[in-house]
């Protein structure tokens, strides 16, 4: 900026930055330091035991890399962010750090090599390790944190499912035109909004229908398996879906489920079909009832009625309960042909719930519980950072392996902020994590026969980290 004074002109300096000189010759310094907490968490929990034990049929002379160690090395390096196998180069080339790496055309055999039969073992290896990290939050005295509805906790746990699109900009196997006029993916994925774990996930076509009552079945019973059966037996669990998870076959199969002895309840969106126009039309206005927000406080200008008995739900399963909120909708806000033929101008969603009247909460609960499924969304587009925003082969097999790894991802970051860290990083979304605690550089060091990593002391997060790793080695181990 130029100032002028007596006809004289100066140069006011704004932020210059001190000169530096570069050179390519430094030693001693990790990147990505705070990755290896990931990894040693694998190995904390079981992970890096159990896939070693899943994938040993792929190691058949025992030389090598241990198959185990690469698939737990890819989970760590798309927690860390990374979005192309080549990105394993990361770790490998810091090799004091997070010891030998596989190659890149290593770990793309591995993928190459993982069939149904194989993905199969590897979501039971994340099973036990899931398990094992539960015992471990249980140990530390907080176990798993409750869902939140309306000020109150929420007993059990819940389940949210959604579908997501997923562009390829190459052929790729089952890539195929989307709804919306995109091309690529369309996965259905199950997350547990309790902690943001990804309990399942199915590699699908791009055409594949949001409704697929099938593929919601599959995909909530690879869940219910991922759960630890003191947790899967004897608490109830809330299924969340939108409307795609209506279907009659999908809801009969959450009830048929309690056969095998877990207690699943389903809360899912509804088609505003014409009964159910014909319904909302007939309610008289003394039967709608102040709406809630997750605080328990009022809803400005939205209301809600329960409308069961008043629609046919044949073929649903019984005690099947039907909701409705009205609200004015927020600038931009899509409104359907019957809101806009309304002459109040108002939004309807409506949803179906077969938790019962006694213990279940009002209708006024149930929609705002119902409400907090909008949280999956959250966790999709925090998941597409953590590997599934890109799938790196023209072969779906492939793929589907590298949709496995990204939820173990989700997972180890899961478990991360629920079993090592406090206050605001025990709830912030990958990107923070990353850019505070998993890509800080240390300078390492050897001294009384240890390696050191010595994080900056003008680092702000330095505390955070360490404390972070001295809780890691605090935890306890799995036997054997």
């Amino acid at each position: 900026m130029s100032v002028q004074a007596e006809g004289t002109f100066y140069v006011q300096a704004i932020g210059l930055r001190p000169k530096v000189h570069v050179s390519a010759d430094g030693s001693g310094v990790a990147g990505h330091a705070g990755a290896r907490l990931l990894a040693d968490l694998a190995g904390a929990t079981g992970l890096t035991a159990a896939y070693s034990a899943a994938l040993r049929p792929l190691r058949p002379r025992g030389t090598g890399h241990d198959p185990g160690r690469i698939a737990t090395d890819l989970a760590v390096m798309l927690a860390d962010g990374a979005e192309a196998i080549a990105d394993l180069a990361v770790l490998r080339d810091q090799g004091e750090v997070f010891g030998p790496v596989a190659s890149t055309p290593t770990a793309w055999r591995l993928l190459a090599d993982t069939d149904e039969r194989t993905l199969i073992a590897l979501r039971s290896a994340r099973a036990q390790a899931r398990e094992v990290a539960w015992l471990q939050a249980a140990e530390q005295g907080e176990g798993i944190p409750a869902v939140r509805a309306a000020g109150r906790m929420l007993p059990g746990l819940v389940l949210d499912l959604d579908a997501t699109l997923i562009t390829c900009h190459s052929e790729k196997d089952q890539a195929a035109p989307t709804y919306k006029g995109g091309f690529g993916f369309h996965p259905l994925l199950c997350f547990l909004a309790n902690t943001g774990e990804g309990l399942s996930g199915r590699l699908r076509p791009g055409n594949a229908g949001a409704n697929t009552a099938s593929d919601h079945i599959t995909v909530l019973d690879q869940a219910l398996a991922q759960i630890p059966d003191a947790h899967r037996h004897g608490t109830d669990i809330l299924i969340r879906t939108d409307s795609a998870g209506s279907a009659k076959a999908f809801l009969t199969h959450v009830r048929d489920v309690r056969k095998r002895g877990i207690s699943t309840f389903f809360s899912v969106g509804y088609t505003v079909t014409e009964p159910v126009r014909h319904a909302i039309r007939a309610m008289p206005d003394h039967l709608w009832h102040p709406a809630l927000d997750q605080d328990g406080s009022l809803r400005a200008g939205a209301e809600v009625a329960e409308l069961t008995g008043m629609v046919e739900l044949t073929g649903y399963p019984a005690d099947t309960r039907i909701i409705v909120r009205r609200e004015r909708p927020h600038p931009g806000a899509q409104l359907s042909l019957f809101d806009q033929d309304e002459d109040e101008g108002l939004r309807h969603q409506v949803l179906l719930t077969d938790t019962p009247y006694s213990g279940g909460g009002s209708a006024q609960f149930l929609e705002v519980r119902h409400r907090g499924h909008a949280t999956v969304e959250d966790h999709i587009r925090c998941g597409k950072t953590t590997g599934f925003g890109r799938f790196p082969s023209r072969h779906f097999t492939i793929n589907s392996a590298w949709l496995e790894l990204s939820l173990a991802a989700i997972d180890l970051l899961a478990w991360m902020r629920v079993l090592l860290l406090d206050g605001e990083l025990a709830a912030a979304e990958p990107k923070k994590l990353r850019y505070r605690l998993l890509h800080v550089a240390a300078r390492l060091t050897r001294g009384g026969r240890r390696l050191r990593l010595r994080i900056s002391q003008t680092w702000p997060w330095r505390h955070e980290l360490a404390t972070a790793f001295h809780r890691l080695a605090a935890l306890p181990r799995p036997a054997g």
